[in-house]
Order: C-alpha cells, then structure tokens, then sequence
C-alpha cells in the first residue's frame, strides 16, 4: 500500500470514526480532497529554519540609516491549535528597529505564513516569529504582537465566541527600553 493510500484509508476510518458512510455519495471524494487541503494548510512543514532565513534574506541597505520603528501590523494568517486542531485566527502586528538593513516588506507577511501553516500554539508562533527577525536581521529590536480567536474556545468546551487572545514578544530594545516598547504599542493600536 503506498503512502497516499494509506493516508486516504486513515481519512475513510476517521469519517467511520465519526459516525458517517465513507462510501455515502457525498463522502467518497472527501479523502482526497482532505489531502489536498491539509497539504495546504500546513504547507509550513516544508520549510526548515535554514529556508525560512532565506526568506528575510532580501534586504536593502540604502535607508540612509534610517534606525526607526519599522512596523507591518494586520497580517492577517489562520493556523491550527496543535491541541484540538482547529483553526484560530486573526492578525498580527511585527515591529522591528533595523541594524543598517530593513527587510522587503512583503517578507514579514511570508514568515507570519510560514509559522502559521503549522499545528501551533499561538505563543510559540510568537515567539518564533519575533526570534526569526531578531536573529537573522540582527536588528536591535523587535515586537511581535498577536490577536486571534480560537475556534476550540468559540465552539467546543467554554463556547466563548468573539473571545480573543493577545500574546506578545518583545526582543532587545523593545524589551530593554519602554518608551521603545511603548511606541511600538501605540503605533500597532
């Protein structure tokens, strides 16, 4: 059996499982159509750490040494709470204080992708996310604040719709200075 039949035998049991006919009309193309959207939607497994630093390799030194708060706020992503595995989703907001180089713009959103594309919990995305920048920009600073409704707290257990967490990392001077911190804060609102 190869590795694609197995997988859509894993799905036709889970659908069993469940309580449905995997052979009933409009269940016999959900196997594969479950593999497609998984291979999607957790398309962030393909990328090593070494991949995701390339893609913060495209920077620009001609800023004229700008050394200000850099921000791209509203990203929006949907990843899936390693827990339950259901989805949460929402925004997050990225600052950072460049070390003689900024990053291409569309970059930040492309990270935010890469972490979200996971089974995660949302702090260790944070955390991952603001220590991906720190590192491989060597910026002097960097924010990273994320907003997200989870579907595991809005439909199952609590059933706490429009519930939202907020997480937060804050790396070198956005963690060393408040009024560094704190114009990050203002400037995400």
């Amino acid at each position: 059996m190869n590795k694609i039949t197995r997988q859509i035998s894993i799905i036709r049991n889970l659908i069993s499982l469940i309580g449905d006919n995997p052979d009933r009309e409009g269940l016999r193309e959900t196997p594969r159509r479950v593999l497609r959207s998984y291979s999607e939607l957790f398309s962030g497994y393909m990328y090593s750490d070494i991949q995701i630093r390339r893609v913060l390799q495209k920077t620009f030194t001609e800023t004229h040494d700008y050394d200000e708060i850099i921000v791209c706020k509203n990203i929006p992503f949907m990843s899936f709470c390693e827990h339950h595995i259901l989805p949460f989703q929402g925004v997050c907001h990225i600052g950072y204080l460049p070390n003689k180089v900024v990053v291409g713009l569309s970059k930040l959103p492309r990270l935010v992708d890469i972490y979200s594309k996971r089974l995660q919990i949302q702090e260790r995305m944070t955390m991952e996310i603001a220590s991906m920048i720190f590192s491989t920009l060597k910026s002097r600073g960097v924010g990273v604040i994320i907003e997200a409704e989870h579907l595991c707290v809005a439909c199952r257990g609590v059933k706490k719709v429009g519930s939202r967490m907020v997480t937060s990392a804050m790396l070198g001077l956005f963690r060393e200075q408040a009024e560094t911190r704190q114009e990050f804060l203002e400037l995400t609102r």
